[in-house]
């Protein structure tokens, strides 16, 4: 992570260095950087209006409000591994310093595909540890292709953030909020009662359909006074 800058600095093209400087290129500025921080978050929040949903009718969402459970989390590594560490660690290398490179030889379409799959496949890492374990190979593999299948979709969601802000803080925050969220539970919801079953799903539905209706819009680069040199392709 700490020399990904190196290669970011020595790899970009002169011409790309004369307009930006290495850190604009890799996400960090400050114009649009307020809207950059709030809107994406937004917009993965509506995604998870189903789970929210649940939170919010389970009384869960009161322990944000507790002093103890925010002392409780920052003292506690996996919280901040989780929050904070992975987050920060993975967005900085496939975001921040990959995609500002691919996009120097690929299209953004081209190049958000090329990230999210190496994402996917950092996370393989754990089929040894499930293994240590004593888990079988059948459930062990299954459940590396799952992590890959949805660690790579996330990635690719997070790397059209990056590429349409041209701002490393929005994919940051959505990867440390989707890690608190965890993958929905469905198994909570089709154990609900029958009336509050279908009114989650039912959010769940609109989740995902407002997600889709308002990403092209919520993501519009002007948004974020995204001039970097790949805007123009969008």
């Amino acid at each position: 992570m700490l020399v990904a800058p190196f290669f970011v600095l020595t790899l970009t093209s002169k011409d790309v260095l004369q307009h930006y400087t290495m850190w604009q290129i890799m996400g960090f500025r400050q114009e649009g950087l307020f809207t950059a921080i709030f809107v994406p978050l937004l917009l993965t929040m509506v995604l998870f209006l189903g789970p929210l949903s649940v939170q919010l009718s389970n009384g869960i969402w009161r322990i944000y409000s507790e002093p103890m459970y925010w002392m409780n989390a920052v003292r506690n590594l996996v919280w901040l591994r989780n929050h904070l560490v992975a987050p920060l660690s993975e967005e900085f290398t496939f975001r921040a310093c990959m995609l500002p490179l691919l996009l120097q030889t690929y299209r953004p379409s081209v190049a958000m595909l090329i990230t999210p799959l190496l994402f996917g496949l950092a996370h393989l890492h754990h089929i040894k540890e499930r293994l240590q374990k004593g888990r079988p190979l059948k459930e062990v593999l299954i459940l590396s292709f799952f992590q890959f299948f949805y660690t790579t979709i996330f990635g690719i969601y997070s790397a059209h953030l990056f590429v349409r802000s041209g701002h490393f803080v929005a994919p940051f925050i959505v990867h440390a909020f989707c890690n608190h969220m965890g993958f929905p539970d469905l198994q909570e919801v089709l154990s609900q009662s029958h009336r509050k079953k279908y009114l989650f799903i039912g959010f769940y539905v609109l989740g995902l359909v407002g997600w889709i209706v308002l990403l092209p819009t919520l993501t519009t680069p002007s948004w974020y006074t995204n001039n970097l040199f790949w805007a123009g392709e969008l």
